[in-house]
């Protein structure tokens, strides 16, 4: 397909169908890299209200620099993939400290940025700053796979390459914000994974996934890892109207964040398997309520989880638990301000419902 007919064809589509985003009327490189990491592997409807959220609580990069980090990661609780919420942090404080609060303003100065990578780069320099380089996202590995007929594996590196090239030859003679901006929003609305809108395609005539009967095999991609099940089970030691939780530390999902004690087990086990697993000094003085389960799906792992409520009748009794397990106990309320995985803040908020 022509490179100048393609651009304009995608500009005019652009024009009429574009959706009414605050961080589009904005050039802003604080809010478009805002949105741009909130946006990472998440849906906009979903993204919209956290975008909204961090700007009203961090108005500016200053005010999100001198966040605390618990402060962040309790704003970003439910989007999941927390090392973005921590890259986040860091960034701030990064141009805050070394660019005075003024982001870098071309691509190359953004890519030594924590947590920006070609794509988030691509995004700022071009919409912020109006430097021509191209997004690359899986949006335009699918249309470009589709129009162009491009058979090469996207998980390769010689493969993005490829289509970062073309990318960039199609941009050459447009506005850069526009361009990219069209290309994402066209892969996200008309030349969507599933069911894309073929008949009203403005680039049909051209293309050669529908020429050739193939819209559905295109962007050609490498099976995915294996999915890893992992049983996690957390015992909910409970005293005087407290809770006891503590931050995770280790390098695994939802590090930084706060949960119950946790028996990880290699498959299911009852709730009294897992108090015996556990050793702890638990004695016959407690009351042990009903395990509640859920089941949470990660990119690669399939998270089974069981949390079981044991409450602890003496004082005595919950410091030695809290010595040997570490922690602290919380009140509900301070509970509700600590960041902590979504699967947890779903039990709690079961469980407040269940009890009223």
């Amino acid at each position: 397909m022509n490179k100048r007919i393609f651009a304009q064809r995608l500009l005019n589509w652009y024009h009429e169908n574009q959706r009414l985003l605050p961080w589009r009327e904005t050039r802003d490189p604080y809010r478009i890299w805002l949105s741009e990491i909130i946006l990472q592997q998440t849906r906009v409807a979903q993204g919209l209200p956290y975008y909204q959220k961090f700007i009203e609580a961090f108005p500016s990069i200053h005010h999100l620099a001198a966040a605390p980090e618990q402060k962040v990661l309790r704003l970003w609780q439910g989007l999941g993939y927390y090392s973005r919420a921590r890259n986040l942090h860091a960034c701030a404080q990064r141009v805050v400290h070394d660019f005075g609060g003024t982001f870098p303003s071309t691509f190359s100065q953004l890519l030594d940025l924590p947590g920006i990578g070609p794509y988030t780069a691509a995004a700022i320099a071009s919409i912020s700053f109006g430097e021509p380089v191209a997004v690359v996202d899986g949006n335009v590995f699918r249309v470009l796979a589709r129009v162009f007929g491009l058979d090469d594996d996207i998980t390769r590196p010689a493969a993005k390459a490829t289509f970062t090239r073309l990318a960039n030859e199609l941009l050459a003679s447009e506005p850069p914000d526009l361009f990219n901006q069209a290309l994402m929003e066209f892969g996200a609305l008309q030349c969507t994974p599933k069911a894309p809108n073929c008949p009203e395609c403005p680039l049909v005539k051209n293309c050669e996934a529908f020429r050739q009967q193939r819209v559905h095999e295109f962007p050609v991609k490498s099976k995915k890892a294996a999915v890893r099940h992992r049983h996690l089970s957390y015992i909910v030691f409970a005293h005087a109207e407290k809770v006891l939780m503590k931050p995770r530390t280790d390098k695994d999902i939802w590090r930084g964040l706060y949960e119950f004690h946790l028996v990880e087990t290699k498959t299911k086990r009852s709730a009294s398997a897992i108090i015996k697993a556990s050793g702890l000094p638990l004695g016959r003085a407690v009351v042990i309520s009903k395990p509640v389960s859920y089941q949470h799906l990660l990119s690669h792992q399939r998270l089974h989880i069981q949390l079981i409520r044991v409450k602890l009748t003496t004082t005595a009794q919950a410091q030695r638990i809290q010595q040997k397990v570490g922690g602290n106990f919380f009140s509900t309320r301070q509970v509700e301000r600590l960041p902590k995985p979504i699967i947890i803040h779903q039990y709690l908020q079961d469980s407040k419902r269940a009890a009223s």
